[in-house]
């Protein structure tokens, strides 16, 4: 039997945001925003939850490896290909944005 599929990933979090989403990407890192303060581990508390509500899998299969105490964190995804993980968070980073972003310039 082989072995579940996990995806380690590179996270950028911001605590006390207006609102807790998936920002988007900035070259391989996800950018986070939770409304959770840093104090006592309730910004990682968050970040397991908005990651496993994006991801749809439950939050004990999102593991914090490191970065507990700062905002650069590596999570683990347990049950889920990078792909799959990567095309989820994309998803939840578009339904989260506001609108279309107006083209500024031109020809």
């Amino acid at each position: 039997m082989g072995a579940r599929p996990e995806a380690v990933l590179a996270v950028r979090v911001q605590p006390r945001a207006s609102r807790t989403e998936v920002a988007g990407f900035v070259g391989d890192r996800v950018r986070l925003r939770v409304t959770a303060p840093p104090a006592n581990g309730a910004a990682n508390d968050a970040v397991r939850r908005l990651l496993a509500r994006a991801l749809g899998c439950p939050p004990s299969a999102v593991e914090i490896l490191r970065g507990q105490g700062g905002r650069e964190k590596r999570v683990r995804i347990v049950g889920l290909e990078p792909a799959e993980v990567r095309a989820r968070l994309a998803r939840a980073a578009r339904d989260a944005a506001p609108g279309p972003v107006p083209v500024t310039g031109g020809p």
